[in-house]
């Protein structure tokens, strides 16, 4: 997801977004503990997403 679209989500959806990707995260740590992923790199991007849309969401309740 770009950062343009997370910007433009709102703050619930933005919640709702951070769960689901936590959850993703989860799914994938657990299936690379029993057996390697096809591509492991993609653990550190659904992290580094999570951490985008983080900030995000920080961003937009600073501003309220």
């Amino acid at each position: 997801m770009k950062i343009t679209e997370v910007r433009a989500l709102t703050v619930e959806e933005l919640v709702e977004k951070i769960e689901t990707a936590k959850a993703q995260y989860r799914q994938m740590l657990l299936n690379h503990a029993v057996s390697p992923l096809e591509n492991p790199s993609e653990i550190k991007k659904v992290r580094r997403e999570i951490a985008r849309m983080k900030t995000i969401l920080t961003e937009k309740q600073n501003a309220n």
